[in-house]
């Protein structure tokens, strides 16, 4: 954090030494927020998370691994990548889903149906400028318990699976946690 600092007051953005993106003003909004807000989730993780940026420079680029404790996809971890946009916090980051997993609200290509992550949602629980990074991080842990949404599916077919076989269902998220989500770098079980 202290590299990223000296830079921002610098008032140079890029870590190669050559001239900063030209939208200098919109990076550095971003990323002295970034700073603040990267502590204060590193602060208030859930229990069973772990964050790891490949860059300890690059806040706005990270990965999330998420090895639930309790329910269904207990055993597994799953990762997830963030990025945050020149935009934010005006525009939410974009998430994506790196392990393949059973679920109703992740598909098969990794992409993430979560509220907070909508500029726009039906539910009025979609991005705000008010909304932090920790926000985004808290949803995604919640996908593997209290948030699982059955009635507005990305993965219709796991949602239907789960409403006219739940054992069924059971059975698949077991095995794709079997081949996809145990032992990879991220564990926290390890």
């Amino acid at each position: 954090m202290i590299n990223l600092s000296k830079r921002l007051k610098n008032g140079h953005a890029g870590s190669n030494g050559t001239t900063p993106h030209k939208d200098i003003t919109r990076v550095s909004i971003r990323d002295k927020l970034l700073i603040k807000e990267v502590q204060e989730m590193e602060e208030n993780l859930p229990a069973g998370c772990k964050v790891k940026f490949e860059d300890p420079d690059a806040f706005h680029d990270f990965k999330v691994f998420i090895s639930p404790d309790d329910g269904i996809y207990k055993g597994g971890t799953f990762t997830f990548h963030i990025k945050v946009p020149l935009e934010y916090n005006l525009c939410p980051p974009t998430v994506h889903c790196l392990t393949k997993l059973w679920h109703p609200n992740i598909n098969q290509d990794g992409d993430v149906c979560l509220s907070i992550l909508r500029q726009n949602s039906l539910d009025g629980h979609g991005w705000a400028p008010t909304r932090r990074i920790k926000d985004v991080v808290w949803g995604l842990y919640s996908l593997f318990d209290d948030l699982l949404n059955f009635e507005d599916p990305l993965n219709a077919e796991a949602a239907e699976m789960y409403q006219h076989d739940s054992k069924g269902f059971t059975v698949r998220v077991k095995d794709y946690i079997r081949m996809y989500a145990q032992n990879h770098n991220g564990s926290l079980h390890s």
